[in-house]
């Protein structure tokens, strides 16, 4: 694509009258001196001063700093911006500078957000790494106590495979996670969109969950009865996925003989928002921002006792953001915490008469 110029004439005309400032006088006094005044001869002089100056001025613009300007568009079109190599170059200086400057503070941004990129991957890898070192090292540990001799015995063979299974199996359920929430950083897990009843779905994953809670003493409860359907539309499974995550974040950190409670309160005339509601450790303020954060944990030595992936809120927050919805956390310290995401009502279904 052949490189066009745009023409400014503003430092060639302003270089012109300030020549014809200064020479004029010059040329009166000096006339005046000679006793040959003339102010038609002075308003020549000038004419055809601007004129020639105007004209050198905006040769010399256009051929010697031109070529200047044009490789510096050239050098930034190496840099492949679209807003800067495209566009017509100037002769301008004003304008010049200001698409430099803004092609800088563009690149400063791009620099920036690069390098907290960067210190995010290194993060990631480093968590990725830590997660997958544990179950591994868990399942060599046992497999090589095995075929140093305790094969031969019953009981401690049993026992080691029956730990090194569950050690494959939370390697399986990490690896897992890790393909999900990488499809929905990518947009590569499509929403599949269905209208279903939200309170059936939460019933639903009371009966799967109920015994773990039971291990904590925890009750899972509605907070009032909910005698009729709330239909919402969004992908069931999906939906089923944060709700069940929600709810173990829940029994995981709650306190024995604790409460885990969710709602489905009505919060415009076409949303819902779904409260899951704990009266367990909380989560400190400073902590919160960070909540949704891949592999982020509160406390690091007591969050892995306690198992998971490490990535069931990020899961949460990104399939949520697939449904074009929010999610919002309020938490106290030693009271208890919320988690709470809006979904889209089903149309109403018009009865026939």
């Amino acid at each position: 694509m052949a490189t066009r110029i745009r023409r400014s004439y503003k430092f060639a005309f302003r270089s012109a009258s300030f020549i014809v400032v200064v020479l004029t006088p010059v040329l009166g006094l000096f006339l005046w001196y000679k006793d040959v005044y003339s102010w038609f001869f002075l308003l020549f002089f000038a004419l055809c001063a601007f004129g020639v100056s105007f004209f050198i001025v905006q040769l010399r613009i256009e051929r010697f700093i031109y070529r200047r300007i044009k490789r510096i568009y050239d050098d930034v079109s190496l840099l492949e911006s679209s807003s800067l190599a495209s566009r017509t170059i100037t002769t301008d200086m004003g304008t010049l500078t200001q698409e430099i400057e803004k092609f800088a503070q563009d690149k400063k941004i791009e620099i920036d957000t690069l390098k907290i990129r960067e210190e995010y991957r290194k993060d990631f890898l480093g968590n990725v790494a830590h997660e997958l070192k544990t179950p591994l090292f868990t399942v060599q540990g046992y497999i090589e106590t095995l075929l140093d001799g305790a094969l031969d015995d019953e009981t401690v063979r049993e026992k080691y495979l029956l730990n090194a299974c569950k050690a494959v199996e939370r390697l399986i359920y990490i690896v897992k996670d890790l393909d999900l929430i990488t499809k929905l950083e990518a947009s590569e897990l499509k929403v599949e969109w269905s209208e279903f009843d939200i309170v059936e779905l939460i019933k639903s994953n009371f009966e799967l969950l109920e015994m773990k809670a039971a291990q904590k003493k925890i009750v899972l409860t509605f907070d009032i009865e909910y005698d009729e359907p709330i239909m919402v539309r969004a992908d069931a499974e999906k939906i089923q996925q944060v709700i069940s995550n929600l709810i173990v974040n829940s029994i995981k950190y709650g306190h024995e003989n604790g409460t885990t409670e969710v709602s489905v309160e009505n919060l415009i005339q076409n949303k819902v928002i779904v409260r899951v509601t704990d009266n367990g450790e909380g989560i400190q303020e400073q902590h919160i921002p960070r909540l949704f954060e891949r592999f982020y944990r509160v406390d690091q030595s007591r969050n892995r006792k306690e198992g998971g992936s490490g990535l069931g809120l990020a899961i949460v927050k990104h399939i949520i953001e697939a449904h074009e919805e929010r999610i919002y956390v309020e938490s106290v310290e030693d009271v208890g915490s919320e988690f709470s995401f809006t979904l889209e009502k089903a149309a109403p279904q018009i009865k026939p008469e």
